[in-house]
């Protein structure tokens, strides 16, 4: 059996920046294994898989799609970049004629479209619950040793941690952080945490004005470091739109590549993310 794949390097215009996705668009649905093994023989943080649902549509003209996210270890409910890698694919690899796609997933119905050179995705928004600082002491000594921490919030929903830094603390001290990710699976033995993102408030005065920062962890999911999370953002901006009195944001993940996400909340309690992708590789997986 012959699957097309593409990797795509997403929330970013610059190959070898962002975050990289394998996307294989599919006729049919596989067996679990098979998407489970794919996904480990890909090696990246997630591997996407577009299923057509109506035998007459083609990836060109079909409007509606399932979507499904594997890490090398296991399936994700939500998976931001490799969502917007998949409509990457589909818009400008695919040529789909459709102004608006949706992808039918585990999290839901996810809307993407295209707007300008960005794709916009509409997400769930998961507003994390503030916490004792001394609650999930163990991981956050973990994460980030003895730099001062301002908040620590945790989302029940998709289990992330949030562990705010200090406003005194400047920039470096995020990028520099290398949390061991044996120890952060070590000191979580309740089944609680499943994500942890460290954060920090960001320049707005400064050109390109980000309003925040963040990286994001994720040793449960077989991943030590994801450089640019869409899934992380669903929490970051529900707590920083009210911490910043702010409902449009630009946030960027301060990872060794890098990447810059735009965030509108809506009205409906959604939440609205945006990004550029790039296509680095294009060719055949044979199973």
């Amino acid at each position: 059996m012959e699957i097309p794949v593409f990797i795509v390097d997403a929330f970013t215009n610059l190959p070898f920046k962002g975050n990289p996705a394998a996307v294989c668009p599919l006729l049919h649905e596989l067996q679990d294994d098979m998407y489970q093994k794919i996904a480990a023989e890909m090696n990246l943080s997630e591997t996407a898989f577009i299923i057509r649902l109506n035998s007459k549509d083609d990836f060109s003209s079909g409007a509606r799609f399932r979507l499904r996210w594997f890490s090398p270890t296991n399936e994700v409910p939500l998976c931001g970049h490799a969502t917007l890698a998949s409509a990457a694919v589909l818009f400008y690899k695919k040529k789909n004629v459709n102004t608006t796609v949706v992808f039918e997933t585990l999290s839901g119905e996810l809307y993407v479209q295209q707007q300008g050179e960005s794709i916009v995705m509409n997400f769930p928004l998961n507003k994390p619950t503030p916490l004792g600082l001394n609650e999930f002491e163990d991981i956050v000594n973990a994460a980030v040793g003895d730099q001062p921490v301002q908040e620590v919030c945790l989302c029940g929903t998709t289990k992330k941690l949030m562990v705010r830094l200090a406003d005194t603390c400047d920039r470096s001290v995020l990028t520099s952080l290398q949390p061991d990710p044996a120890v952060l699976l070590r000191v979580d033995t309740g089944g609680r945490v499943r994500g942890l993102i460290v954060t920090m408030i960001g320049a707005p005065g400064c050109q390109p004005g980000y309003d925040f920062y963040s990286r994001n962890f994720s040793p449960w999911f077989g991943i030590p470091e994801d450089p640019v999370t869409g899934s992380a953002h669903t929490v970051l901006a529900g707590y920083w739109s009210e911490k910043l009195g702010k409902k449009k944001m630009l946030a960027y993940q301060c990872s060794s590549r890098g990447g810059e996400l735009e965030l509108e909340l809506k009205d409906d309690g959604r939440l609205n993310i945006a990004g550029q992708a790039v296509t680095v590789l294009q060719g055949i997986l044979t199973v």
